[in-house]
């Protein structure tokens, strides 16, 4: 059986999983569309939480990040993951205990304003609209290899399985779907690391594979990928390259945008109780584990492969020939990838062969011109395709590959369904009963919740032709967005006093600020150039656009606070109101005593 068959097989069997789920799980009303009827346990919606969250930036793009800028790309896992438990322990609990079906609404009852809500909501779309790009980028770049279609046939198809399961099964469709899609793809993301990390270190575990020692050489992994890639004229994968400053920003945005996106917090409305809440997060956290465990060893690995391969007979000695490229099965992975347009090489200098090299580096200059170099020769390497290609390049069994491709698209989709559906919740719960017809029947109310996510599903797919990143970048700008927005007004709302007035002019100024920032900081300030995968240079200081949430966030809590102070306080019933969600029944009677 060839490859193309055994991905269709292990593909199309996925699609029709998810759909077969959707049609077992339909929604029948309004609230199992919007919070699956409150009746999810928490081990099943810790790992539909888990779905949800591991995207195809976590997926398909984070380890391709770190594998070629090594300790400073590390961010992406403190900020996601840190973020996550600053989720479970201050909002989580307290927002399921208000008891609303969605973000937007909480933070219209509890600032008691329309205005807030519908701000909220308008924040919510502008955050999601930009991560699902980052989803359907990852769909794009998996259909196109693995089912040999163009990227628009494959986002195409994306977005018909999304429409069949998610349309149709809302929330409750939703997370049925999303328990198998977590079991495929973390599946599929667990066995080509533990047979990579046994063909290098001997372990079957990644990530003590990791730490230690490369079969080949002897050398403790880390330090043999460190060596190599100097001597490449990279900087060292464990050492910190880049700017601090900027590298904890980035991490604090990452940190605290998780805390705020609505698709991940709309998961803890579907569990019974306060309680169930707590424990749901702990489930997932485990379950994020297993993949944030193991993704560091993926990417070392990975690189190490690529570059043992590129000069096979060490950096000391000759790069590879265009005819072994060309004629031996072990680079066929090489060949492959280049048809999609996502790796690129050419013989510059023409002598055969390709150099893969930094050819920036002064400390290979003087050999570059000894011999003959014309500079860099591996002139693409998208780095979304890492993981993807990760099974070929280590010369894995045809099924693993096929493995893998089902579960990138188990990734990009599961995550990109909850986005659609708070998306569509904010569309008709918010906007459509919450403030143009308050009383529209649950079935219209049911319609409009199914439109409106199709409409989303059309816009996101058409974004997602023309991504501003690599998936795991784009992630980031959103989670930047969700920062400087949400996060501040959700906070605000269960730990403080501040009035409607504030919590809208904060939303206003921190996302305001942050667009701004990020379309100067693109170039995108007329004219969007969405195939700039570049930053142009920092406009604050060393603050990178993915960097500038946190910044947004502080001006949202300084601006919500001023404009507070100068205005009426909250009403008695809402003070009231906020101290029964954040605490507990029957602290005031054990404190009495």
């Amino acid at each position: 059986m060839d490859q193309f068959t055994i991905n269709l097989l292990f593909v199309g069997g996925s699609f029709a999983l998810y759909i077969g789920i959707a049609i077992w799980a339909r929604a029948g009303s309004t609230s199992e569309f919007y919070a699956a009827g409150r009746g999810v346990h928490p081990v099943t919606n810790g790992m539909a939480t888990a779905a949800d969250w591991m995207s195809a930036a976590s997926f398909i793009s984070m380890a391709g990040l770190i594998a070629f800028t090594g300790y400073d790309n590390s961010t992406f896992l403190m900020g996601w993951t840190g973020g996550y438990v600053l989720l479970a322990l201050l909002l989580a609990p307290y927002l399921r205990k208000f008891g609303k079906y969605t973000v937007s609404e909480f933070i219209g009852d509890r600032y008691y304003s329309q205005t807030a809500r519908i701000v909220a909501v308008v924040c919510l779309i502008i955050a999601s609209v930009t991560y699902v790009i980052g989803q359907m980028t990852g769909v794009g770049v998996a259909f196109g290899r693995f089912l040999e279609v163009s990227n628009t046939t494959g986002l195409l198809i994306g977005a018909a399985v999304v429409f069949a399961y998610a349309v149709f099964g809302g929330m409750k469709g939703v997370t049925y779907t999303q328990v198998a899609q977590y079991v495929v793809l973390i599946t599929a993301y667990t066995i080509p690391a533990v047979f990579i990390s046994l063909q290098l270190t001997g372990n079957p575990v990644p990530a003590l594979g990791l730490f230690g020692d490369h079969v080949a050489s002897g050398e403790p992994l880390l330090a043999k990928l460190d060596g190599l890639l100097v001597e490449l004229g990279f900087n060292e994968y464990t050492t910190h390259n880049g700017d601090t400053f900027n590298m904890v920003l980035f991490t604090l945005s990452l940190m605290i945008g998780t805390a705020g996106l609505p698709h991940v917090i709309m998961r803890f409305f579907t569990v019974p109780k306060v309680s169930d809440a707590r424990w749901s997060a702990g489930w997932a956290l485990v379950f994020i584990a297993l993949l944030y465990l193991t993704a560091p060893a993926v990417g070392a690995m990975a690189r190490l492969n690529i570059t043992d391969m590129m000069w096979p007979n060490g950096t000391a000695g000759e790069a590879v020939s265009i005819e072994t490229i060309e004629n031996d099965p072990k680079y066929d992975w090489m060949q492959t990838w280049q048809k999609t347009g996502l790796l690129g090489w050419e013989d510059k200098n023409g002598d055969g062969k390709i150099q893969y090299y930094n050819d920036k580096a002064e400390s290979l200059q003087a050999r570059a011109e000894e011999n003959g170099w014309k500079g860099n020769e591996l002139t693409n390497f998208n780095r979304d395709i890492l993981v993807l290609a990760n099974p070929e390049i280590a010369n894995l069994p045809g099924w693993v590959i096929g493995l893998v491709a089902a579960g990138g698209l188990a990734a990009a989709l599961s995550t990109a369904a909850g986005l659609l559906l708070a998306i569509s919740s904010a569309v008709s719960h918010d906007l459509v009963k919450g403030w143009l017809n308050p009383t529209i029947s649950e079935k219209g109310e049911l319609m409009w919740a199914r439109v409106s996510m199709a409409v989303a599903i059309a816009v996101a797919t058409y974004l997602g032709l023309n991504p501003p990143g690599f998936a795991a970048q784009t992630v980031a700008l959103a989670f930047g967005l969700a920062a400087a927005s949400i996060f501040p007004a959700l906070m605000m709302g269960i730990f403080t006093k501040v009035n409607s007035r504030g919590a809208v002019a904060g939303m206003i100024a921190g996302i305001s600020v942050t667009l701004i920032y990020i379309f100067l900081h693109k170039g995108w300030l007329f004219i969007p150039d969405t195939n700039s995968f570049t930053d142009a240079a920092p406009l604050l200081g060393t603050i990178k656009s993915t960097s500038f949430g946190a910044v947004g966030a502080l001006v949202n809590f300084a601006v919500a606070y001023f404009v507070s102070k100068s205005s009426a306080p909250i009403p008695a019933d809402i003070e009231k109101l906020v101290e029964s969600v954040r605490v507990p029944r029957g602290a005031g009677t054990a404190q009495a005593h």
